[in-house]
C-alpha cells in the first residue's frame, strides 16, 4: 500500500497567540492533501470539480491530537485510503513532524453531481477509482 504525501510547512498565520498551531489548521491541511493528491493522480476529476459539475462533500471529519506544533515546523501529512462504498470514501491521515507523529486524523467524504434539483448521490468517477487503488489500506 503507498502512501499519499503532502508536505506542508506552517505559517506563523496558522498559529495562535500561545505560538503553537491553532487546532482546526489540521482539518484544513487534509483538504490541502485531497486536492494535491487529485491534481497529481485524477487531474480529470479536479477540472469537473473546478467548473462546478461535481462537488466532493464532507460528511465527517475527526482529529486526534498527541504533540503540539509550531510555526515554521515542516509537517508530512501521510494520506491512505480506508473504505470506499459507492459515492463515499473515507481517508486516513497521520501528520508526522521529524518522523513524531504529531496527530491523527479521518474523513469520509462523499461525491455528488450538481443539479438543477441541487446535490445527488454520483458514484465515484472511474478515473479517482483507478488512482484510488495503489493507496487503499
Amino acid at each position: 500500500m503507498r502512501t499519499f504525501v503532502y508536505r506542508h510547512l506552517v505559517a506563523l498565520d496558522e498559529t495562535n497567540a500561545v505560538g503553537n498551531v491553532y487546532f482546526a489548521h489540521f482539518l484544513h491541511w487534509q483538504g490541502h492533501a485531497r486536492e494535491r493528491f487529485l491534481a497529481e493522480h485524477a487531474p480529470g476529476v479536479l477540472a469537473r470539480l473546478l467548473a462546478g459539475e461535481i462537488a466532493m462533500v464532507t460528511v465527517s471529519c475527526e482529529m486526534a491530537y498527541y504533540a503540539e506544533c509550531f510555526g515554521f515546523d515542516d509537517i508530512e501529512v501521510r494520506m491512505t485510503l480506508e473504505a470506499r462504498s459507492g459515492h463515499r470514501m473515507t481517508m486516513h491521515f497521520d501528520f508526522v513532524r521529524g518522523g513524531e507523529q504529531v496527530a491523527r486524523g479521518r474523513q469520509t467524504v462523499a461525491c455528488m453531481r450538481r443539479s438543477a434539483d441541487g446535490l445527488a448521490p454520483l458514484p465515484l468517477p472511474a478515473e479517482l477509482r483507478d488512482a484510488l487503488v495503489p493507496f487503499t489500506g
